[in-house]
């Protein structure tokens, strides 16, 4: 499955844009984790490498590591850089169901 075919699924798909290297982007990665176990198959979580996916990090201009981007349908409906709480992260992604 293609980046674009995930992003354009008919449920919110959360993007966590981020870099080994990153101190913020491991503080966030259990919060993901948290959030996956709390809203199961409601949502999909996918992590996109940075420096690994130059391309795709270019399209979304992504600029500091970690950014958060909610889409849904192919649009992007949240976007945000830096961590973010799972219990905020709950509450715009149920919105988004």
């Amino acid at each position: 499955m293609t980046f674009e075919e995930i992003i354009n699924q008919d449920k919110p798909v959360l993007v966590d844009f981020f870099a080994t290297w990153c101190g913020p982007c491991k503080t966030q990665a259990p919060i993901l984790e948290e959030v996956k176990q709390h809203l199961g198959d409601q949502v999909s979580i996918i992590k996109i490498d940075v420096d690994q996916n130059q391309a795709v990090a270019a399209q979304y201009q992504i600029r500091s590591v970690p950014t958060l981007i909610i889409f849904k349908n192919g649009q992007i409906r949240w976007r945000q850089a830096g961590v973010f709480p799972a219990n905020e992260l709950e509450r715009l992604l149920k919105e988004n169901i």
